[in-house]
């Protein structure tokens, strides 16, 4: 009887235990189920961290790409905004010589005065023009002659300072260009009267006395 019971109580330890051992094998598979997705989702994680570090990286090369074009969009505004206030102060000067040497005078209206001088004095020489007409021919074409062209860069001048007056500039080139504007001006008036003879008129012969001479005796 004893020797049943023992047995009894052996064959259930044994049935036991191998059971035990089945549920702890059953669980190993969870625990490494479990592992495995923990596993995929670090691992997903860690690819999202990357693709966001990627877009990161994106974002500064697009900003420091948008910077540099800035820059260089800046840099090219500067440079033609020296360019143009070049041009505009050297367009006033321009003006300003123009104008003064339309009212002075310049070396090609005193060249072409001569031409005109030389020309009235053969047409006097041929002995075919009277005596108005050789006046007219000796002094007033050179006079009317230089009365052109300081007239012409009087025009020139008043052309130049109103260019560079259409913009806004500096003071220094507006005061250049202003001063050129009233030159030109100044030459304009001053060359319309030359040509104009307003400033003195055309000289003149006086005529002959008429009338008989002293009575014979």
């Amino acid at each position: 009887m004893g020797t049943t019971r023992t047995t009894e109580k052996r064959t259930d330890d044994e049935t036991t235990v191998p059971a035990q051992g089945a549920k702890e094998t059953a669980a190993i598979p969870e625990t490494t189920e479990a592992e495995a997705a923990g596993k995929a989702g670090a691992k997903v994680d860690e690819h999202a961290d990357d693709n966001a570090a990627l877009a990161a990286q994106d974002e500064a090369s697009d900003l420091e790409a948008g910077d540099g074009a800035d820059d260089l969009d800046r840099d090219t505004h500067a440079t033609t905004r020296a360019t143009a206030g070049i041009a505009a102060g050297a367009g006033a000067v321009v003006a300003a010589g123009i104008g003064l040497a339309s009212v002075t005078g310049t070396w090609l209206g005193t060249t072409l005065a001569e031409r005109a001088n030389l020309m009235g004095q053969i047409k006097v020489q041929s002995g075919k023009a009277q005596a108005a007409d050789q006046i007219s021919a000796v002094y007033g074409a050179s006079w009317h002659t230089n009365a052109l062209v300081n007239g012409f860069f009087a025009v020139l001048a008043v052309a130049v300072a109103a260019v560079v007056l259409t913009r806004p500039r500096a003071t220094w080139v507006r005061a250049v260009a202003w001063g050129g504007l009233a030159l030109g001006v100044l030459g304009i008036l001053i060359s319309a009267g030359m040509y104009l003879d307003l400033f003195g008129g055309m000289p003149t012969v006086p005529k002959a006395p008429t009338g008989g001479g002293p009575a014979a005796p």
